[in-house]
């Protein structure tokens, strides 16, 4: 009895991720790599499709960013694959469809790889900034608050200049006051 050749397919894969995913891009493009890598998967092309509202709340998001990727699987391990990006806590939804109607050219068009890349790197120094300005993850309820420039210490009023109340009042306040 001879042994049966692993059947090769080329499939068509759409990965939902969440804004805060998204927001360490990088992470999420590797995970998926990793996906590939431990179905025996080559990766043909990825590239971010859209970014946009969901119809639906998914694990309370409202927002998520769609990536479309090619890969060719052996055939017995695709649905070990579906399994692992269902159990993932980077991806929302995984849809996983035949691709063999497309030719490798025509993969190879859709392989926005570089651009994710860039993607990644500016949405990592976005995250950084805020960070950096402590806006991250805090939540501000009401009017913004605007910050204050530190007052400056005014010199102690001479006794021959005007009286007490007109020095503690601020500059465009002691101009409008009418003299006597």
């Amino acid at each position: 009895m001879s042994e049966q050749p692993t059947r090769v397919g080329t499939y068509e894969v759409m990965y939902l991720i969440s804004q805060a995913e998204a927001a360490d891009l990088a992470t999420v493009i590797e995970h998926i790599d990793s996906l590939y890598e431990r179905a025996g998967a080559e990766s043909l092309a990825l590239a971010k499709w859209d970014e946009r509202r969901l119809a639906y709340e998914i694990d309370k998001q409202k927002r998520g960013v769609y990536l479309l990727g090619y890969f060719r699987c052996p055939t017995n391990a695709l649905q070990g694959f579906e399994r692992d990006c269902n159990l993932s806590e980077h991806l929302l939804r995984v849809m996983v469809t035949k691709a063999d109607h497309m030719t490798d050219e025509e993969i190879s068009s859709r392989n926005g790889r570089e651009e994710l890349a860039v993607e990644a790197k500016l949405r990592a120094e976005r995250a950084a900034e805020r960070d950096r300005a402590g806006a991250g993850g805090s939540v501000s309820l009401g009017a913004p608050v605007r910050e204050q420039a530190p007052a400056e210490e005014a010199p102690a009023p001479d006794e021959g200049d005007a009286p007490a109340e007109v020095a503690e009042q601020p500059a465009e306040a002691a101009a409008e006051t009418p003299a006597e």
